[in-house]
């Protein structure tokens, strides 16, 4: 009997051996890719990375602040952008779970002066889910440029999209939308008596003991806070600055990959919500993407090897300056966390790539932007050199076409007023990627600065044919076809 209990004690020191030695050669592959992306100019900020609830991997990749070469950290505060989606999405099934709201009554019952010719349609259920058909804010023509800036109060900002026309039945689809959001902070406001903010901070970020998140104001001297920055090509620059009262329970809030291991770990427990109402925040509640959308959760499966798949539970967030993503394996209790202060980048790329190693599978190398070289030879040597470039390198295996950075690189060159290499790019761009809307968008408005109005029109068509939601497109064809006809 001693000689099995001493067998039994021994192969468990050796399997948490072998485990130790998987996930040092894990981490190790992952600091790497992450290293890799950081050199290539895709990747400036945080990462952090559990398998089975432990943390294997932590680090910050280059500046949270560039003008002072402060390095970024693992205790770098970052903003979410729409991560912030999920902590309002519990707020609200909590104030459910206590029995101070449903979700399956009009948003007019605790809103009595919201608009009853919509509000009378939409449940909460339908803002959670982005299903409600109410325009989302963020969207409409010159948002930033006549909104952005400025202070607003929850119940005057709910009131400049509140009148709006619906763009479909509520419940009828899924279109994404930060309204919703924002009225459901309004809503918490409303039921609770306490603002948005103070319910975060007594209902989840102390109890968790999140004391690196919080509710952003711009004002305020935040210990650790990393500067948002935007990329222009090579060129990077500060970010466009962002009254925090405009995101607000949509995507204001600011955290570091330390504290969202805390998130993640709690949603596992019951903490803050029953299992019941826990397991509601991840049901698959209507088709959205590439899978389903939750309570400010989205769902999917992916492969993992020939016969098995892996369901993901996830959301990403882009606000000024930041962009970000938490991706959760829930079935193995496994986490990747990725917070980036260069504004766009190509989150979901690496994150797949981290999927693959945590799982022992084949992943795709980083790749050099092919834009950025690209944008030298177009600006200084004309079309058919950059064409020429263009050749030699698109089949270049170290190379590669990232959409973002093509329509960055096209809108400098238009701007400079090299109307013909701006061309180039976005037709390359719409060959890489032809069921994107928005290359298309790109490359009528290049046309169209040219004089090709045939051209510009083709183009826009094609954009609004598979971007439906593509307002800015449609006016533009309604005023090409008004100067026609006059």
């Amino acid at each position: 009997m001693k000689k099995s209990i001493k067998l039994i004690a021994v192969s468990a020191l050796l399997f948490l051996f072998t485990a130790n030695i998987f996930a040092q050669d894990k981490a190790k592959q992952i600091e790497e890719l992450l290293t890799k992306y950081n050199e290539y100019g895709q990747f400036n900020g945080s990462a952090l990375v559990s398998e089975n609830g432990k943390v294997i991997f932590k680090k910050g990749f280059g500046s949270a602040n560039m003008e002072w070469d402060i390095p970024n950290q693992p205790d770098t505060k970052f903003r979410l952008g729409s991560i912030s989606k999920q902590f309002t999405a519990l707020l609200i099934v909590k104030l459910a779970e206590d029995g101070k709201i449903k979700l399956d009554v009009p948003i007019t019952t605790y809103l009595p002066d919201y608009p009853k010719e919509n509000g009378s349609k939409i449940t909460i259920h339908n803002l959670l889910t982005h299903t409600s058909g109410i325009p989302n804010y963020t969207s409409a023509p010159n948002f930033f440029k006549d909104k952005a800036r400025n202070p607003y109060t929850p119940e005057v900002f709910v009131k400049t999209f509140s009148s709006l026309p619906l763009e479909f039945t509520p419940g009828e689809k899924f279109s994404y939308s930060n309204s919703g959001y924002f009225l459901l902070g309004y809503i918490i406001e409303k039921i609770s008596g306490k603002t948005y903010e103070q319910n975060l901070q007594e209902i989840i970020f102390t109890p968790l003991k999140m004391t690196n998140s919080g509710y952003d104001h711009s004002n305020i001297i935040l210990k650790n806070r990393a500067a948002g920055y935007e990329k222009q090509g090579k060129v990077i620059t500060n970010a466009a600055y962002l009254d925090m009262s405009i995101p607000y329970a949509a995507g204001s809030l600011y955290s570091t990959v330390e504290d969202l291991y805390l998130w993640d770990q709690a949603l596992y427990t019951n903490k803050l919500l029953s299992e019941k109402s826990m397991e509601s925040l991840f049901k698959p509640y209507i088709k959205a993407w590439e899978g389903f959308y939750g309570y400010g959760w989205s769902t999917y499966e992916v492969p993992n090897g020939e016969k098995s798949k892996l369901n993901v539970v996830e959301h990403g967030g882009g606000i000024n300056g930041f962009n970000t993503i938490i991706s959760r394996i829930p079935a193995d209790k496994n986490l990747i966390v990725l917070l980036n202060n260069t504004g766009g980048t190509v989150l979901g790329e690496m994150n797949a790539a981290i999927r693959a190693i945590l799982y022992n599978q084949p992943f795709t190398q980083p790749k050099k932007s092919l834009a950025l070289d690209l944008l030298d030879v177009f600006s200084a040597k004309g079309t058919a050199a950059g064409l020429d470039t263009y050749k030699k390198l698109k089949n270049d295996p170290t190379y590669g076409i990232k959409e973002n950075d093509m329509n960055q690189v096209g809108y400098q060159l238009l701007q400079s007023g090299k109307k013909k290499e701006a061309i180039e790019i976005f037709k390359i761009n719409a060959e890489a990627f032809p069921k994107s809307g928005n290359v298309y968008d790109s490359l009528g408005e290049a046309y169209l600065a040219d004089g090709d109005k045939k051209l510009a029109i083709a183009n826009y068509t094609k954009s609004v044919e598979l971007d439906p939601k593509n307002e800015s497109g449609k006016k533009v064809l309604e005023e090409i076809s008004k100067n026609k006809t006059k």
